[in-house]
């Protein structure tokens, strides 16, 4: 699996970082703009990612304005509905508003932070990324 973690805080990054560490590949942005170059050059390169992380907020290009972009992006390349990257929101807002806008711009998922693994996993399970552990 390739990941794409996008977030402007260091101690945020770092911490999807090591969650993540296990089940993916991972490359960062730290803004949306940084976000949409890695989507359009990894399409281009024939190696799109399977998620993106995003936070909502950051300078310059917000996480929401960077949703509509890689969709935009993804329709270019012909890439639609069900075929794109799982994308999965990581912010601190949880108000309605932000909810709503963010799974009508089709996000997959919505996680409010702190990020925690079982959080975490269960998105990955959910959407088909991961297997669900075996009990022990």
């Amino acid at each position: 699996m390739r990941t794409l973690i996008v977030e402007d805080d260091f101690a945020g990054r770092r911490l999807l970082q090591k969650l993540m560490a296990e089940y993916s590949e991972i490359d960062i942005a730290v803004d949306g703009i940084e976000a949409v170059k890695a989507v359009k050059q990894a399409l281009a390169a024939g190696n799109p990612y399977d998620l993106i992380c995003l936070d909502i907020m950051m300078p310059g290009m917000d996480g929401q304005e960077a949703l509509r972009e890689i969709r935009h992006v993804e329709k270019e390349h012909g890439i639609l509905g069900l075929d794109g990257v799982k994308i999965v929101m990581t912010t601190a807002l949880k108000d309605a508003k932000n909810v709503i806008t963010a799974f009508r711009e089709q996000c997959e998922g919505y996680i409010v932070k702190p990020v925690e693994r079982d959080q975490l996993e269960e998105q990955l399970i959910k959407l088909g990324l991961i297997e669900k552990p075996s009990a022990k």
